[in-house]
């Protein structure tokens, strides 16, 4: 996969025009989804942050509608370099987007929470806090990742019993990875799906809440 991949931040939905020391919440959507899917979230999201929803770089072969962070069909679907490929892409737009803003915090969905996940481990110091929604931590080691041990960022992890898409093998990796190098919470939700329940985004807009509260302790 080239490593020229970019994000098109003509493509970015904002919540806000005015963002001026705001903190930013990014939304990273899923496989086949566009910009315009999670921004539906934004009424359930805590007031007083700016919230851009990106648009993946790439588009999932035909018919598969919307676009992608990275393949996942072939030998090479969901390969952990491609995962880093596209993290190191969505890294160089919150360089250029992120202004002045307080904090940071990422939520993502399946190949977005993926994504996120990434990110914050290939620059911690840009990224405060993750929501990662039916996704999973990429396998194998990145050079930061005992850095990330010591600094535990707040990291929220939600998936339903039901997900069938995510490879069981993916969320075992997960489950043992994320607790070593976050301060993690997180909830399994009986009977979901690969989805978002209204339970569950009530556990993010806890998370959430709690971001916003510590960014105000830290910039009040």
């Amino acid at each position: 996969m080239s490593e020229e991949l970019m994000l098109d931040g003509a493509l970015t939905r904002w919540s806000t025009a005015e963002r001026t020391g705001m903190p930013l919440l990014v939304l990273l959507h899923g496989y086949g989804a566009d910009e315009h899917d999670l921004f539906g979230l934004v009424p359930y999201l805590p007031e007083g942050i700016a919230v851009a929803s990106v648009a993946a770089p790439l588009a999932p072969p035909w018919p598969m509608p919307g676009r992608s962070w990275y393949p996942i069909e072939g030998l090479d679907g969901r390969s952990s370099i491609a995962v880093t490929t596209a993290a190191r892409a969505f890294l160089s737009w919150l360089d250029s987007e992120r202004g002045d803003a307080a904090s940071v915090a990422l939520l993502g969905f399946s190949q977005g929470a993926a994504v996120a996940l990434q990110a914050l481990r290939l620059a911690p110091e840009s990224v405060d806090a993750v929501v990662a929604l039916s996704g999973y931590a990429a396998p194998g080691e990145l050079p930061r990742d005992s850095e990330l041990a010591e600094l535990r960022p707040h990291v929220f992890w939600g998936r339903g019993t039901n997900d069938d898409v995510i490879p069981s093998t993916l969320v075992a990796h997960t489950a043992e990875w994320l607790p070593a190098h976050s301060e993690l919470s997180g909830r399994v939700h009986t009977g979901l799906t690969h989805s978002i329940s209204e339970d569950e985004l009530g556990d993010v807009r806890t998370f959430l809440d709690r971001w916003v509260e510590r960014v105000a302790k830290t910039h009040g």
